[in-house]
């Protein structure tokens, strides 16, 4: 009996110290971005896609065509439609693939699939290079938009340095990236998907009010083998990089709720489809339509095909600006995630609206840095100009 007790105690011990881990692990997922909140409905994925995929990228969509001629071109549009839907579903499968077990985040499903440390060493640099990247292309497209706004509104005003234009879309990012997580994002993330409709609308439904254009071409405008071939593979690039934001569908499907009754993947393929609905609404009209019209004279940027009606591509510009604005908190969000794992889990900082603050504003004010040294006019990081 004097044996015994000791043990009784050290196995109490033990189980009270697991509660407490175990505690203290919820918290911290309570806590951080991805997983705080997971009542998300089916709706949610539909626009948090639209808004990470479709991007002002689209209006350059007929010029890529141009490129590709009607046969390839549009061989290209329907097969990267069809080969990203099929991706992405395999990402929405993968995502609870082992019972009891959720992939929140695209590094888990590689630490899953290539161990854990050689998973994280080949996920996140690369996940961390798009999502920063693009939150930094957004912060100087974003400026650059709202500069164009200024100067087609108020042509006699003086003008303004794109500098500051960039200085006021990054406040509007020093408000809205202290929302916590991606459900409370989701107005903002509306919105943005909005937009993207919206503008690709205005696109092609102007493009077929001005008709085909007197003496249109469709043959390729490069005149050697060697400069078609380039053009044609240049065309490739721009299609493959209007179809993103798989890089953060793992993290989108993660604010969905799952039992064993309603895996998550359920609703979250439900709102794929609608917004892989959109994306065709988006894309096929504005390529096919704006190639059909100007064919081979088509510009990199089909409302500049439109000989820029002021109130058009103001109103485009703004447009841009609204879904950048979203586009940016969708990328940005799991980086806040990663940063914040890395602190309250391994540093051991202390989960606060504090260290929040810090890490967010610090973000925000870097890339805002970062965005004022390549704000150049060579470098056209915007395709609504």
């Amino acid at each position: 009996m004097g044996t015994q007790a000791p043990e009784g105690h050290e196995q109490d011990y033990v189980h009270k110290e697991i509660d407490e881990k175990l505690a203290r692990q919820k918290a911290i997922d309570e806590w951080l971005p991805i997983t705080s909140s997971r009542n998300a409905k089916w709706w949610y994925s539909a626009f948090h896609n639209v808004t990470a995929m479709v991007g002002a990228g689209v209006l350059s969509l007929p010029y890529a065509m141009a490129e590709l001629g009607w046969g390839p071109g549009v061989a290209v549009l329907v097969l990267s439609w069809i080969i990203t839907l099929y991706t992405l579903w395999q990402m929405v499968e993968m995502h609870e693939m082992v019972p009891g077990k959720r992939f929140d985040r695209y590094h888990e499903l590689g630490q899953y699939a290539f161990g854990e440390k050689l998973g994280l060493y080949i996920v996140v640099p690369q996940q961390l290079i798009v999502e920063v990247g693009v939150c930094i292309v957004y912060m100087v497209t974003g400026g650059k938009s709202l500069m164009k706004v200024h100067d087609l509104v108020c042509k006699t005003c003086k003008p303004i340095k794109q500098t500051y234009f960039i200085m006021i879309f990054a406040s509007v990012h020093f408000v809205l990236s202290h929302l916590p997580n991606f459900n409370s994002i989701s107005g903002v993330s509306l919105a943005a998907a909005v937009m993207s409709l919206s503008y690709s609308t205005i696109a092609w439904t102007a493009s077929v009010h001005k008709g085909v254009q007197p003496d249109v071409e469709y043959g390729y405008k490069a005149k050697t083998t060697s400069g078609t071939v380039f053009n044609f593979l240049s065309a490739l690039g721009d299609v493959a990089f209007a179809y993103a934001g798989h890089n953060v569908v793992l993290e989108i499907q993660a604010t969905i709720p799952s039992t064993p009754e309603t895996p998550s993947k359920k609703p979250m393929w439900r709102g794929v489809i609608v917004a892989y609905i959109v994306v065709a609404l988006c894309y096929f009209p504005v390529a096919l339509i704006g190639y059909w019209m100007y064919g081979n004279s088509v510009k990199d940027n089909i409302l500049i095909s439109l000989e820029k009606p002021v109130w058009l591509i103001a109103m485009a510009n703004m447009f841009v600006v609204v879904h950048v604005i979203g586009s940016y908190q969708i990328y940005a969000m799991p980086v806040f995630d990663m940063v914040e794992t890395l602190l309250v889990k391994r540093l051991h900082f202390t989960p606060s609206w504090g260290l929040r603050f810090f890490v967010r504003n610090l973000y925000v004010a870097s890339l805002r840095n970062v965005a004022f040294h390549i704000q150049t006019k060579k470098v056209q990081l915007i395709l609504v100009d």
